[in-house]
């Protein structure tokens, strides 16, 4: 049995957790380095006991060190430092610029990522997303016993305004309406542009009517805009709600939500 192919969202996973890994491997670096650093120190500093104080490593009495080799000793000591502050110093340059190539590395992935998940016109997510994290809701809702609730919109006479006005306006007017949610929903609410001129609102809540609330101030908001509209137009939103329970598929969730929509234009 062959394995399902890699999605380019799997692509995307891979790339930041490879680059996710290579920080870590810089960071664990940077420790050795110093770790190797405090040990020659440690070392030296034990030599320099040694031989200038032999008589107190021994146990002895007396305190004398042999000045013989003191100019020697000095002379390797700073030479020894040198070239370890050299060495440190070339390492530290290296991690700094791959360290800073990674970053690098990783925000480019993730705007990538980012924009392969968003709607290039609304600005708001897009299908894709959806099939990211809708499986991630549910599970959340199961686990915390939350309210799951879909909302289906459609754009009521977009055809319209696309043969009236032309299609730059009707891309204009599905920045409005994306607008118009966004200012209506909270931040923990997902908006996906489901397709064309059908938007999909992802809410998750506490309460059972915490949904209708928001549905209430989407009226409102879209109230407000048409009294400040100076278009020949007047913006309406026509939606169906579907709640997910246990039991349910997220696919039964969305059809229905669909289904009560497709009800609503027809009444």
């Amino acid at each position: 049995m062959t394995a399902p192919p890699r999605t380019a969202t799997d692509q995307d996973s891979l790339q930041v957790s490879d680059v996710q890994k290579r920080v870590q491997s810089l960071e664990d670096r940077d420790f050795q380095l110093w770790s190797i650093a405090a040990l020659v120190l440690v070392v030296l500093a034990a030599g320099v006991a040694m031989l200038l104080f032999p008589n107190v490593i021994w146990n002895n009495r007396i305190l004398r060190a042999d000045a013989r080799y003191l100019p020697q000793l000095l002379y390797g000591l700073i030479t020894l430092v040198i070239l370890f502050n050299i060495y440190l110093l070339k390492q530290r340059i290296m991690l700094r610029r791959t360290r800073e190539e990674l970053v690098h590395q990783l925000m480019y992935t993730r705007t990538v990522e980012q924009l392969t998940l968003t709607d290039p016109l609304t600005k708001v997510f897009n299908r894709r997303y959806l099939d990211e994290i809708i499986a991630k809701d549910v599970q959340r809702a199961d686990r915390l016993g939350t309210i799951l609730t879909l909302v289906m919109i459609d754009v009521d006479d977009f055809k319209e305004v696309n043969t009236r006005f032309g299609h730059l306006m009707g891309d204009r007017l599905l920045n409005e309406v994306a607008n118009v949610l966004r200012s209506t929903f909270r931040g923990s609410d997902t908006i996906v542009r489901y397709g064309g001129d059908e938007f999909l609102l992802i809410l998750e809540s506490p309460r059972e009517h915490d949904a209708e609330k928001s549905l209430d101030r989407l009226a409102a908001n879209i109230a407000a805009w048409n009294a400040t509209n100076t278009l020949d137009y007047k913006m309406g939103l026509t939606w169906g709600v579907a709640r997910y329970e246990k039991g349910k598929t997220i696919e039964d969730v969305l059809d229905e939500a669909d289904r009560k929509m497709l009800e609503a234009k027809k009444a």
